[in-house]
């Protein structure tokens, strides 16, 4: 028979060994709390942040907030796993300034958490204007939004995989392979850390496994879907999506009436093609939805999420986390 001492060396040693199948299966703590629920597997659900509604000719002009409004507004809601902005796809030096004065007063406000772990609550994820046109100027973009502590960069419109690449390479600084210019802004301050652990951390996940950078790939075309495969087999994509609304758009025609009419069909199977290249090349995917769709594109393989700012969002976000069990 064994002897107590060698029993409790076995007991002990079984502990040992569930304490540490135990850490390996514990989530890494991430500084990007996005790219911690993709590791887990687990849906992740961001809202657009709060903004000054446009006003048409017929419409009585309201109140302008101030970007420090508008912070204030967006830490108030405490659901959304990141803060999305798509202004700067279009007019990138108009809207640049606006965005900086909302990044800024994001900032004075409480916009990192100690708990469970030292991370960026609100993380930021922006829109980038089309990359082909100007491969060159993008860079320089792409940069100026990095310096301003983004974790998360959406490239639009994309028709083929060296465009991803070239965008890839843009959100690198050279010592990864990259063409980032070297330089940090205020970066370092809004993710809560020293310039020289921002320059550690500030690489592209999953190219690198313990960077906190996070890139999202758009198709939103016909040429887009007809190159999806290819775009989808470049590595470094850290979410796939179907532009849903521009292809909506792309899928319609006017109608007898001018109006436009959508061929449901062609736009549905258009998304689905996106959605089964995520799942060819274990790609993760999104897709903007409402309260009406999230748990259906749950079931789907959907697992990133964006709303829209306000009630309609906010309904989803509670849905989504109800079904997949996120308190």
């Amino acid at each position: 028979m064994p002897s107590k001492s060698m029993a409790r060396a076995a007991v002990l040693l079984g502990i040992a060994i569930a304490s540490g199948a135990a850490l390996a299966d514990a989530p890494k703590q991430r500084l990007n709390p996005l790219i911690g629920l993709i590791e887990q597997g687990k849906p992740a659900m961001g809202l657009y942040a709060p903004s000054n509604r446009r006003h048409g000719a017929s419409d009585a002009p309201a109140p302008q907030k101030t970007p420090a409004q508008l912070a204030k507004e967006t830490v108030a809601y405490k659901l959304s796993d990141y803060v999305f902005d798509g202004s700067m796809e279009y007019d990138f030096d108009k809207t640049l300034p606006e965005f900086t004065a909302y990044a800024q007063a994001l900032s004075a406000e409480k916009h990192l958490s100690d708990t469970p772990h030292p991370h960026i609550a609100y993380p930021m994820i922006v829109k980038m204007h089309e990359i082909a046109p100007d491969p060159a100027l993008a860079a320089r973009h792409i940069g100026q939004q990095l310096d301003l502590g983004v974790s998360g960069i959406m490239f639009v419109g994309v028709e083929s995989a060296e465009e991803v690449k070239q965008g890839i390479k843009a959100m690198r600084y050279p010592a990864q392979g990259g063409t980032r210019a070297d330089s940090v802004g205020s970066a370092p301050k809004y993710w809560g850390v020293s310039e020289q652990e921002y320059r550690r951390k500030a690489d592209l996940w999953p190219l690198n496994p313990q960077g906190e950078l996070i890139n999202w790939v758009v198709v939103e075309s016909k040429e887009g879907l007809k190159h999806v495969r290819e775009i989808a087999a470049v590595e470094g994509i850290g979410v796939l999506w179907p532009g849903a609304g521009t292809l909506r758009r792309v899928f319609s025609t006017p109608g007898p009436d001018g109006k436009p009419v959508v061929d449901e069909a062609a736009w549905e199977g258009a998304i689905q093609q996106v959605l089964s290249a995520c799942k060819e090349f274990k790609v993760t995917c999104g897709i903007p939805t409402g309260p009406d769709q999230i748990e259906m594109r749950m079931k789907q393989g959907f697992s990133v999420f964006v709303m829209n700012w306000g009630e309609a969002g906010f309904k989803t976000i509670e849905i989504g986390r109800k079904a997949a069990g996120r308190s």
